[in-house]
């Protein structure tokens, strides 16, 4: 359930995803069902899903190259070898699986509080993420892109970012030019 909620909630919000993986997953209760299913099948459980065409195929290819639930890998290099699992996904599921760290998940908000903190810079979400990785602790590489994901949802915003409240700000770069 957690590979197919992090394929589906990339590009839409985990609130929506929520709301319609109960469906999906008395429909298919397993990757084994899932792999076994058609696109059409699948459609009417997650059409409201940004790029649910997209996403269907890659559930299902997915599903067809683990086989069985027992058979999801762990590492980032069989994570990222399936269909619709880049690197920010690769690392949301190993966090939540409890696996050690191989990267840092850089989502759109951390790749924009990233840069503005001083601590990476350009739009590449890769690329921003070795930036982070050379500067932040291993051991913190699970938490670092989940909270500065926070961070960008709730205070820092792409527009009017709150850098009074901002717990960040005595260390932020964007808020040291914003005080002059």
């Amino acid at each position: 359930q957690l590979i197919v909620m992090v394929v589906l909630a990339a590009q839409d919000s985990d609130k929506h995803i929520n709301t319609i993986a109960p469906e999906l997953f008395r429909a298919f209760p397993s990757i084994r069902e899932l792999a076994r299913a058609k696109p059409e099948q699948v459609f009417k459980y997650v059409e409201t899903v940004r790029n649910f065409w997209n996403k269907t195929k890659w559930l299902i290819s997915m599903a067809q190259a683990i086989g069985e639930d027992r058979n999801i890998p762990i590492t980032m290099e069989e994570l990222t070898k399936l269909s619709g699992v880049g690197r920010k996904s690769a690392n949301v599921i190993k966090r939540e699986l409890g696996a050690p760290p191989e990267g840092i998940s850089v989502d759109l908000h951390v790749a924009r509080v990233a840069p503005r903190l001083g601590i990476a810079s350009g739009p590449n979400p890769e690329k921003i993420e070795k930036q982070l990785m050379e500067v932040i602790p291993q051991k913190y590489w699970s938490e670092a892109g989940m909270a500065m994901s926070f961070l960008g949802r709730e205070t820092c915003r792409p527009t009017n970012p709150n850098c009074v409240a901002c717990v960040m700000n005595k260390v932020c770069a964007y808020y040291k030019t914003m005080k002059k």
